[in-house]
């Protein structure tokens, strides 16, 4: 559909007439999509409004799990939807510039405004968002109202390299990091490029961005503070903060919704030693930040093997860091072997974890062709160099 026919019939569905016209539409079933589609044009309903009414259904419907109840009210386009911020970490975002006492922040590819209202309740006189879809900065303007911070955004629709930032004292940047349906890894294909971001923080001290978690950690300023962000177990991003958003420290793992947070400059190697009686599975936030040392630390653990993340120690481990495990059973890796040990505890539904092996999960399930009613978990591995097995159980 043309851009213009597209913003056209979202606006449409903003009236009283559109809002009525959605309270139509039953719950998204994708069986019972295309008849929803006839009755809609049966009844008359201008093509273009209908197709947008189905649209933000499903939208909706996909979005409950991201959103929760929000996603009922709220607007959306495809691409908004899965770039969005979640609210947990978008409130966190704000967090950061109120505490730096921001009084006006720019949101710059604002997208469908997950950051964007937030940030204007912290900000002391509100935000100003931008993105260069026209479909996109007319949902971002809906959801704000509808938010109830209408009167606090101002939402333009233009290229962000061409914003005016006069007048605004903190600076949040999302770049967009997929390209042809993929996720682009450099950096400098992002739109806009890094360099952008870099840019903005020398023209306005307090910004910060929203990067992919996997951005190399050579192309971040030393002088800036990297976050990298879990929510519940899931790594969505590294946040990067300059100037007044930074704490003074180089590196930080982030573990949302509990808010527990480890630090360090990144640079430390952990001990490396034998198998001890617990494993503990580090939070993905950990690892991406580089800070697997600073938390063995905290269980006095070691390392199983200087380039795989997963520690080990003596004593029960008590931390929000990583997952905990028991280690009831180590043997070098063999299929033969350990089909025996699985089939003598009569183990039939096995869980299998890997770092640092090329062994494929679902094909060891099958090689193993187990039988019976108990169930396991396996850790395969690098000990000290070598494949091995580790059979755990996991701490409550």
């Amino acid at each position: 559909m043309d851009p213009s026919r597209e913003v056209a019939a979202f606006r449409a569905l903003l009236t009283a007439e559109g809002i009525a016209l959605l309270a139509r539409i039953p719950p998204y079933d994708g069986e019972r999509a295309l008849a929803s589609a006839a009755t809609l044009r049966r009844d008359g309903v201008d093509s273009d409004l209908a197709a947008a009414a189905l649209t933000q259904a499903r939208l909706r419907d996909r979005a409950r799990a991201k959103l929760g109840e929000d996603a009922a009210r709220l607007w959306f386009t495809a691409d908004g939807l899965e770039q969005a911020t979640r609210p947990g970490v978008a409130a966190a975002h704000a967090e950061r510039f109120a505490r730096a006492a921001v009084d006006r922040v720019a949101d710059l590819c604002c997208g469908i405004g997950g950051d964007l209202v937030p940030l204007a309740g912290a900000a002391r006189t509100g935000a100003v968002g931008v993105d260069r879809d026209p479909l996109t900065a007319a949902v971002a303007e809906a959801n704000a109202a509808v938010l109830g911070a209408g009167d606090r955004v101002e939402v333009r629709c233009e290229d962000v390299a061409d914003t005016d930032l006069t007048g605004v004292d903190g600076v949040f940047v999302d770049p967009a990091r997929r390209g042809g349906g993929r996720r682009a890894l450099d950096p400098r294909s992002w739109s806009p490029p890094f360099s952008f971001v870099l840019d903005v923080s020398a023209r306005v001290p307090a910004t910060g961005a929203k990067l992919a978690p996997g951005v190399p950690h050579g192309v971040l300023p030393l002088d800036a503070e990297a976050e990298w962000v879990s929510d519940g177990g899931d790594v969505v991003e590294c946040a990067l903060w300059c100037g007044p958003l930074a704490t003074g420290v180089r590196r930080r793992a982030t573990l949302l919704p509990s808010g527990a947070t480890l630090t360090g400059d990144g640079a430390r190697r952990g001990v490396v030693g034998p198998v001890g009686r617990y494993l503990v599975e580090p939070d993905g936030a950990v690892i991406r930040a580089g800070l697997v040392a600073e938390a063995a630390d905290l269980v006095d653990g070691r390392l199983l093997d200087p380039t795989i993340a997963y520690l080990t120690c003596e004593h029960r481990p008590s931390t929000p860091f990583g997952t905990a495990y028991e280690v009831t059973d180590v043997l070098p890796f063999g299929l033969k072997r350990l089909r025996t040990l699985l089939r003598q505890r009569r183990v039939g539904r096995l869980t299998v974890k890997k770092r640092g092996t090329a062994v494929q999960p679902e094909a060891l399930r099958t090689q193993l062709r187990l039988h019976g009613d108990e169930e396991a978990t396996i850790v395969l591995t690098r000990v000290a160099g070598q494949q091995s097995v580790l059979l755990v159980e996991r701490l409550p």
